[in-house]
């Protein structure tokens, strides 16, 4: 269904740097949600560079993203950038949004109460439970004065989330089925959520449309993909551990990491763990490079690899990874946070086990040396993610709730 213009508007407040660049902004409300009438005017920062231009709606940026004042100013940006929104001849919010803020969304919750329109919240991975994360890892590192405004913003964030924001939606997105859980013991029933787990650009993911890499580094080996991002909250070092057993049974076999760490000190840290393993051969760490180079790298790869560290920081998220290598028919190993077993038994695809070095290993090997299973895998990969995770098919189900949201109207 395609409508030319938008008979529904979504005053979306994000936590990513404006112009948008993550995927699912882009696609879902970018360029989904218009075709079902839906348009979303952006609220919040802007970033340091220029992204592809928004045509999902307005878009308002007030402040600066990279700000070292923006932990205090975000909410009075994003109150003004909601006037900015509701001034707009034609696109006056028909409904607020607020994704991944905790103080916004208390400003989003008054104002939505103040003009009379429901009040949506869009949580694509845990806030609070990431505030804790990093308040603890600061304990570990014995910086008591440090540790402190870490402590009061992990306490603070977590009652106004759990205790206003949330209580005052009258809908909440989340990322995966078990995130819903974990809310739904919180005491958010669970009717009022939305699973919207991450998708793929099915077209962009699609092999037959990618050239193959001609690195020669590859020719003549047994690759083993890791795409995506680097660090040490990933537990990234495991990778190193998994190839290190798989050298062991075969000489030829390369693990190819098509992206990097996001900053110059986990960089360091990646490249210092392949060297103290002894594992220069055997380790091509790309760096970051152009999506259609990194995807060239993906389609040499004879495996691919997810692992997800468990805990409740990643036990309730959806990692692209998993149903991007579907998507470009890689038999892969993943481990078995909730979202990831469901993906590998609902498509038949891939094998989960344990994110132990051994069980990946043994896991890597039986897809190495059987390739009619490696072959079947792959060639189940695609149309699941097509009839599952593109985001045509995630565009119908978010368009769905927001259509049966705003028939309802405000409460």
């Amino acid at each position: 269904m395609h409508t030319p213009f938008p008979i529904a508007h979504i005053a979306c407040i994000v936590r990513d740097p404006l112009p948008p660049t993550r995927a699912d902004l882009l696609r879902l409300f970018g360029a989904e949600m218009p075709r079902h009438g839906i348009g979303a005017t952006l609220v919040g920062q802007a970033g340091e560079h220029a992204g592809p231009p928004w045509r999902g709606g307005g878009m308002y940026a007030v402040g600066r993203f990279s700000s070292r004042f923006a932990s205090l100013l975000t909410p009075l940006w994003d109150g003004l950038g909601l006037l900015r929104a509701w001034r707009a001849p034609g696109s006056r919010p028909d409904c607020i949004q607020v994704r991944d803020k905790v103080a916004s969304g208390v400003l989003a919750r008054i104002v939505a109460a103040v003009l009379g329109v429901p009040f949506v919240v869009w949580l694509s991975f845990p806030i609070v439970e990431g505030y804790a994360v990093r308040r603890d890892a600061i304990w570990r590192q014995g910086r008591v004065l440090a540790w402190l405004p870490h402590a009061l913003r992990a306490v603070v964030a977590r009652t106004v989330l759990y205790g206003f924001v949330l209580p005052g939606a009258r809908h909440v997105f989340v990322q995966s089925d078990a995130m819903a859980a974990a809310l739904a013991v919180r005491g958010v029933p669970r009717a009022r959520m939305t699973a919207v787990p991450m998708g793929v650009d099915t077209a962009l993911f699609d092999r037959r449309h990618i050239t193959p890499s001609l690195d020669p580094r590859l020719d003549g080996r047994r690759v083993v993909l890791y795409l995506g991002s680097v660090a040490q909250s990933r537990q990234s070092d495991f990778l190193l551990d998994v190839v290190a057993l798989l050298r062991t049974h075969d000489p030829d076999v390369l693990l190819v990491i098509a992206g990097d760490a996001p900053s110059a000190d986990e960089k360091a840290w990646m490249r210092a763990q392949i060297a103290r393993r002894a594992l220069g051969r055997h380790v091509l760490l790309t760096g970051w490079l152009p999506q259609r180079t990194a995807l060239g790298y993906a389609v040499r790869a004879h495996a691919a690899l997810s692992p997800i560290p468990r805990g409740a920081l990643f036990d309730v998220s959806s990692p692209t990874k998993l149903v991007e290598y579907l998507a470009l028919g890689i038999p892969c190993v993943a481990n078995d946070i909730p979202d990831q077993a469901h993906v590998i038994a609902a498509s038949g695809a891939g094998l989960c086990v344990p994110m132990d070095p051994a069980a990946f290993a043994a896991a890597v090997r039986r897809l190495l040396d059987e390739p009619l299973l490696a072959a079947a895998f792959a060639a189940r990969g695609p149309a699941w993610v097509a009839g599952h995770r593109s985001y045509a098919i995630l565009g119908q189900q978010v368009a769905r709730a927001y259509t049966a949201l705003l028939a309802r109207g405000a409460p």
